[in-house]
């Protein structure tokens, strides 16, 4: 082993971009940096694993600081929600002290079951105050995407309660037997090209990027939910749309806590693959990197001419979930985030799946529209465009009944 193998494995620095090989294809995901091929299980989690993690920190997303001390209070709770089927909590944490950040959760349990309640766990877009029609919930009084309902001047006002209530369909969940945490992804850092603010700011020597932040609250809400008498610890289903559907399964991989992975549309830098696979017109690292810098860490843009030259591409990321359950579901019209590519993708993480004893994907050939493969790595497309809707929550409460149950 050389030296700069040696200082690889110990988590030294990696070569610059330009330094790396082009692979047109995708990388094996069971091949080391070095070029080792991994046979076993035990290699796989002791060796591969933590070194695509790595990787990731140092080509991509960043590295997070280590967890700090988070308050957790529960400052609202409402035992007759939903006309009495369930009970709402309001929980504020605090990071990094009594003067940091708050994060604002919306927990709603389901008050008839017959133990702990499995939990659906996700970042949402316009605040709580959306995702249900209840005057008293948090009014979110971060800045808040312009193009949400009731937003003015990016705050929130009244008029947007409940404008995400068929975003999230949270009495769906509840009839079937889950609990749904929800928080506003502004409330970690709001998704400025502009501004680093919210908890990034706490830590002004991380180089972490925007999307690592985002998946480092994942696991923060995670910290209480498992503390929480009403949710099931083992059955944490992680789920979001988009920009934090691609938070969602870097969550997922870093997070092994989280026992289904739900990223929906996550597309480029997501779910979807780096290099030029699947769907022509699909969005590119560079567009990526160019609309939104603050996602990914600088190393990212260095592969902009060149996304060949990654060391991994997102079948990698996929593949750390191994074996807990993945399901990557999208939409026809939405050929931005692209489908075809992503089913690749799982076909591609496939091998790492059966090499640690999972079954894998139940086929080779993309299901048809409107048709749930709910093997452990799954796949879903349906008709229409870029959005999550009462459709899609049909599909993911099937593919969490297939592999958590609800208990209900």
């Amino acid at each position: 082993m050389t030296l700069a193998i040696v200082a690889i494995a110990s988590g030294g620095d990696f070569p610059e971009a330009a330094k790396l090989p082009v692979r047109k294809e995708l990388p094996d995901p069971l091949v080391m940096f070095n070029g080792t091929k991994v046979t076993t299980k035990e290699q796989w989690f002791n060796e591969r694993r933590p070194e695509l993690k790595k990787l990731y920190e140092h080509y991509m997303f960043g590295h997070a600081p280590v967890k700090p001390k988070v308050k957790a209070e529960v400052v609202r709770t409402d035992p007759k929600a939903l006309g009495g089927k369930a009970t709402l909590k309001e929980i504020t944490l605090t990071v990094a002290g009594a003067e940091g950040p708050k994060i604002h959760v919306l927990l709603v349990v389901p008050n008839k079951r017959s133990g702990p309640a499995p939990v659906f766990v996700g970042m949402n877009f316009s605040g709580n105050h959306a995702v249900l029609a209840d005057p008293k919930i948090h009014l979110n009084t971060n800045w808040i995407y312009g193009n949400r309902k009731g937003v003015k001047n990016n705050r929130a006002t009244e008029e947007s309660r409940g404008a995400d209530v068929d975003v999230w369909n949270i009495e769906d969940a509840i009839d079937r037997g889950y609990a749904v945490a929800t928080f506003y992804s502004g409330d970690v850092d709001p998704d400025r090209t502009d501004v680093r603010d919210g908890v990034q700011k706490q830590f002004p020597d991380a180089d972490w990027s925007t999307i690592m932040a985002w998946a480092w609250a994942y696991s923060r809400v995670i910290d209480y939910l498992v503390t929480d008498q009403d949710i099931d610890a083992a059955r944490v289903i992680a789920v979001g749309h988009s920009r934090l559907g691609k938070t969602t399964l870097l969550a997922g991989a870093f997070d092994e806590r989280i026992a289904v992975v739900i990223p929906h549309q996550a597309g480029c830098g997501g779910s979807g693959p780096s290099r030029a696979i699947g769907n022509k017109g699909a969005e590119s690292v560079k567009r990526i990197n160019t609309s939104f810098p603050h996602w990914f860490n600088k190393r990212f843009k260095d592969f902009n001419e060149e996304p060949e030259r990654l060391p991994f591409d997102q079948h990698c990321l996929i593949a750390m979930c191994a074996p807990r359950p993945v399901l990557l579901s999208n939409a026809v019209e939405d050929t931005w985030a692209n489908p075809a590519g992503q089913f690749e993708l799982l076909v591609a993480a496939d091998p790492v799946y059966r090499l640690v004893g999972a079954k894998g994907v139940e086929s080779k050939t993309a299901p048809a529209v409107g048709k749930l493969m709910d093997s452990p790595l799954g796949y879903w497309i349906r008709e229409g465009k870029h959005s999550m809707n009462r459709d899609d929550w049909r599909v993911f409460l099937q593919y969490a009944d297939k592999h958590v149950g609800s208990r209900k």
